[in-house]
């Protein structure tokens, strides 16, 4: 067991994939010799050279668009996509061709690939590469959505999303790269659409993802004093989406806080609160609360970023709503 920086595990789990299969390869804007933007690859050019480690022009649709020819023709690309906003200009090739070559060929063409990118806020990036956009692809039939909240759940998931038949959307919530954890050193493989259980309280149940995960952690904590036990679960992904842990959580607890990144309409937490809605509601003893961010683009100054993101008080609060 070693500890590890979220960074140094996104470049573990690509090394474990690329030892295991030589079919792997992986491409992107100044991933080889620069290691990344984030130094989220460093080391990989060097163990598996230029053949296999593919530094592209700057151009997202280039980008893409190489990882799909390479799918198609028996590789399994991991291709990064720098800033998670940057999907905006190559949205085309992520919608209307990987996501869906598979259903229009009649399953003639898989396109096992992954599309890593670092997603929301935290670091001071302003409105144009701060963003959350994983509600995006969960809104896009044929594409699996996943993002992990500590290095072991980085390596075990990035194994899966490899290792899996249809195309993955893999976010690295960039607030995240410096946070350490353990990881095993043997070889780990998570399983997509599974969500963590965290934490375990009888009073409300938390939902959160990626770096909302440790605030609502510490807001479990800081209720925890007030004498309120809550449960805490980790989605880990959202397509597919865990509702069998999250419908046994909240017919224990009756109360359901979701706590999410993404501007608050149309998040996930909406879909999640509707599930509940249709599936648990004689479950429910008090309203279902969601913590978001507020419908506007992120800002740039410290203060208003920190205003704007859920809190570990906004968290606490929503909580205590729940419970009312």
């Amino acid at each position: 067991m070693a500890e590890m920086t979220f960074r140094e595990a996104v470049a573990r789990g690509i090394a474990q994939e690329m030892d295991r299969d030589p079919s792997v390869v992986l491409l992107g804007e100044d991933i080889g010799a620069a290691g990344g933007v984030f130094k989220a690859t460093a080391g990989l050019l060097e163990h598996f050279g230029p053949e296999r480690v593919f530094d592209t022009p700057i151009s997202e649709q280039a980008i893409l668009g190489a990882a799909m020819g390479a799918a198609m023709t028996g590789l399994r690309p991991i291709a990064e996509i720098m800033f998670s906003d940057f999907f905006a200009v190559c949205w085309d090739l992520v919608v209307n061709q990987i996501a869906k070559t598979r259903y229009m060929s009649n399953g003639q063409v898989a396109l096992p690939l992954v599309i890593r990118s670092s997603n929301g806020a935290g670091v001071r990036f302003g409105a144009q590469h701060s963003q959350s956009v994983e509600n995006w692809a969960m809104a896009v039939p044929g594409l699996k959505v996943v993002a992990p909240s500590t290095p072991g759940d980085v390596v075990g998931l990035l194994a899966a999303a490899v290792r899996d038949p249809d195309p993955v959307l893999f976010f690295e919530q960039k607030s995240l790269y410096a946070t350490k954890g353990e990881v095993p050193d043997h070889e780990i493989v998570g399983a997509l659409g599974k969500a963590a259980v965290v934490r375990q309280g009888g009073a409300a149940t938390i939902v959160a993802l990626a770096a909302m995960v440790p605030r609502a952690l510490a807001a479990a904590d800081e209720l925890e004093r007030e004498g309120i036990e809550t449960t805490v679960i980790d989605l880990r992904s959202l397509v597919p989406l865990d509702v069998t842990t999250i419908a046994t959580s909240v017919a224990e607890t009756g109360h359901l806080v979701t706590v999410e990144e993404n501007p608050r309409l149309c998040g996930w937490g909406a879909e999640v609160s509707s599930i509940v809605a249709e599936e648990n509601l004689f479950d429910l003893d008090g309203p279902i609360v969601r913590v978001t961010t507020p419908h506007v683009p992120i800002p740039a100054a410290d203060a208003l970023e920190d205003a704007a993101l859920p809190s570990v008080s906004r968290i606490v609060d929503g909580v205590k709503r729940s419970l009312q």
